[in-house]
């Protein structure tokens, strides 16, 4: 009969002492097992994951380096084409606002005054704070429109710039006249005062105009709201250059973003009179995806006025880690889950047929990139736990005196190059960044992706579940970020600057 006592031990050890020393020994056999055996197939999956994602990230990187890197320049004021002329909608849909509504449409006004435009608000008529907020200034300045809902909210904010279009109708079925453009902000912008003398000198000739989104640095939310400042940088400041400059489809921001009323109105015609879709988290994305998918071209514009500021639209972004995920996982539910079911991929459309294939692929890869947030979460997820169960291997070598586990060369090689690339995409994140914000954001921006990954890994967990939701009940509800007055915690002295690289 087989002797189960452990090593060494005493011969007076009884049963129970036996069957406790077993059960010792099978859990630092377990232990052995997840730290070594479970932690070292989740590196290898992360390590496979980043290799392919950094891989993906230095291509689009040098594509950019080779097409020019984007400089912020002046507008030419001296163009072939005349500026387009008439008379300007601005679309605000709005819920629950009345803190922050009223201050936005007054500075809007004050910005552009002398312009030529209608602001549309669009609001519920249960949203009783935000009506009375508003009431004032609608009632004295004939510019601004009130636009209320025939149904409760919150519905989406699709539906409720839909109501916005329907009254933009009216209007112009009333007064005789049509508008020249559309475009779009929220109910907390900070915009620019050449922001419509910019769009009229180029939606003459492109059926969509965006300019950067640039989030204020809130001095009390360095982290969490400052990661923001990272991630627009670097996307308004690359991604969507060399998307417009490659001539692919150019996702909308949603705000800072201007439209020809004939592009709206094409849109409207697919839709049944409705331009913007009232079941997708995510309606202002996918207008420009659509733009694009008609062949209709539109332009992403990053100019400087005659003072030397950016031409940006400004505003404020989550402080608090939960409202970051809440906010991130409608833009990931929106644009990687839903979005792929609105959309499909390029190339299944009426009007894409005769484009050439390479184009067909390179607008696939464009579109593939938007999409990729929950697989690159996984590993991430993936990255992060095989990590942390690989810490604990030198300790159970010391206590448990557990096999050392040696990294074999190709692993060593595979980890080398995810370092490299590692590093590559750091100090992309931080040019961009010192570029927008300036050397001391710029360091902030390393420890800053760690903050990022984290909100990006529960983002997309609560976006499967919030598409699994939608999928289940039909019902799209907007998930609006709680907002609160633009500028009110960021420093002046940290607004983004107009520096070139």
């Amino acid at each position: 009969m087989t002797d189960c006592r452990l090593p060494n031990a005493p011969p007076a050890l009884g049963g129970h002492h036996r069957i406790g020393a077993n059960r010792v020994d099978l859990t630092a056999a377990w232990l052995e097992w997840l730290v070594h055996g479970a932690g070292g197939e989740l590196m290898l999956f992360a390590s496979v994951g980043i290799l392919l994602i950094g891989v993906d990230d230095l291509l689009f990187d040098l594509l950019w380096l080779y097409a020019g890197r984007g400089k912020v320049r002046p507008p030419s004021n001296k163009s072939e084409h005349e500026p387009l002329e008439g008379k300007f909608a601005i679309f605000v849909p709005a819920w629950d606002e009345a803190a922050v509504l009223a201050s936005t449409l007054s500075r809007t006004l004050d910005a552009w005054d002398g312009e030529d435009f209608r602001l549309y608000v669009g609001c519920y008529p249960n949203d009783v704070p935000t009506l009375l907020s508003i009431s004032p200034l609608i009632a004295r300045d004939a510019r601004l429109r009130l636009v209320i809902a025939e149904s409760a909210g919150p519905t989406t904010k699709g539906d409720n710039l839909n109501q916005i279009w329907t009254a933009l109708g009216e209007d112009e079925r009333a007064d005789g006249m049509r508008f020249a453009a559309v475009v779009l902000h929220d109910a907390e912008d900070v915009v620019h005062r050449e922001e419509l003398a910019l769009y009229r000198r180029y939606l003459d000739r492109h059926a969509m105009v965006q300019i950067p989104v640039v989030p204020l640095v809130d001095s009390r939310s360095r982290w969490i709201g400052g990661h923001y400042c990272d991630e627009f940088a670097e996307a308004h400041g690359k991604e969507l250059a060399l998307r417009s400059r490659l001539g692919v489809a150019l996702p909308s921001a949603g705000v800072g973003t201007a439209l020809t009323r004939d592009a709206v109105s094409l849109l409207a015609l697919e839709r049944g009179g409705k331009p913007f879709r009232a079941d997708s988290l995510t309606e202002d994305y996918e207008v420009g995806i659509l733009i694009g998918a008609y062949g209709l071209r539109a332009c992403f514009v990053d100019a400087v006025d005659a003072m030397g500021e950016r031409i940006v639209s400004r505003g404020e972004f989550p402080d608090r880690f939960d409202s970051a995920v809440r906010q991130k996982a409608r833009w990931i539910a929106g644009i990687a889950f839903a979005g792929w079911d609105h959309l499909g991929w390029p190339g299944s459309r009426f009007s894409e047929r005769h484009v050439p294939a390479a184009r067909i692929w390179l607008a696939r890869w464009m579109l593939w990139r938007d999409r990729r947030a929950p697989l690159a979460a996984l590993i991430l997820l993936a990255a992060y736990a095989g990590l942390i169960l690989s810490a604990f291997g030198p300790v159970g070598e010391g206590l448990f005196d557990w096999e050392d586990v040696a990294v074999d060369e190709p692993m060593r090689g595979l980890l080398a190059s995810n370092i490299m690339l590692l590093a590559w995409r750091l100090a992309m994140r931080v040019h961009f960044t010192a570029r927008c914000y300036g050397v001391r954001e710029a360091l902030r921006a390393m420890p800053r992706a760690f903050v990022s990954n984290c909100i990006a890994i529960l983002s997309a967990r609560r976006a499967a579940a919030l598409y699994w939701g939608m999928l289940r009940s039909g019902r799209v509800v907007w998930d609006k970020t709680d907002r609160r007055e633009a500028g009110g915690a960021a420093s002046t002295s940290l607004l983004p600057r107009a520096t070139t690289p």
